[in-house]
């Protein structure tokens, strides 16, 4: 569990250029304990210890004002910056290296059984305020505009942006501006 708690400080301190030092992230980041007490929750949710899970879960909530269900499925180096509003459903799967800022939710889109809230790749971006809505795939280093609403699978390496969001580039066909429906 140390090499993990050094494994995500280093990775927030390397990213976040406010961060002045490891002492100062383990101390004072909010994203990182409440990604610290999701992995405690976690590994009682997988051993079906499902209560325990979610009282510590609402502990974190509580302290951080960041809310990470302990079934949800969570990467190594996750930074959540400036955490305050973010919630993540439980059958939400994170990849590596994902960055997310404040006010996003990974949430369902109803009350239906199953996979109901949405993949995220690796070496995400997720602005401030985007909601990421349903059982939907966000591709490996897309990028997520704040405020945008994802309602549909975003390709790898894709930006999009807008409500609904839609895709403003694409660095596998050069670059792509959608504006309004028009291609420009």
């Amino acid at each position: 569990m140390f090499k993990t708690i050094l494994y995500e400080a280093r990775n927030i301190l390397k990213k976040d250029p406010a961060a002045k030092s490891l002492f100062e992230v383990l101390t004072c980041y909010p994203g990182l304990h409440a990604v610290l007490f999701y992995r405690l929750a976690h590994r009682l949710y997988l051993r079906k210890r499902y209560t325990l899970a979610r009282i510590i879960s609402q502990i974190a909530r509580s302290l951080t004002g960041i809310e990470i269900h302990p079934g949800a499925k969570i990467g190594k180096g996750l930074f959540i910056d400036h955490g305050m509003g973010v919630v993540i459903g439980e059958t939400a799967e994170i990849g590596d290296n994902v960055t997310i800022y404040h006010g996003v939710t990974l949430g369902g889109v109803g009350n239906e059984k199953g996979k109901r809230h949405p993949t995220i790749g690796d070496n995400v971006m997720i602005g401030a305020g985007a909601k990421i809505l349903g059982p939907i795939k966000v591709g490996n280093g897309a990028r997520i505009g704040a405020n945008s609403v994802v309602l549909k699978d975003v390709p790898d390496r894709a930006t999009v942006v807008g409500i609904p969001a839609k895709v403003v580039t694409s660095k596998k066909n050069k670059v792509l501006y959608i504006y309004s429906d028009v291609v420009i």
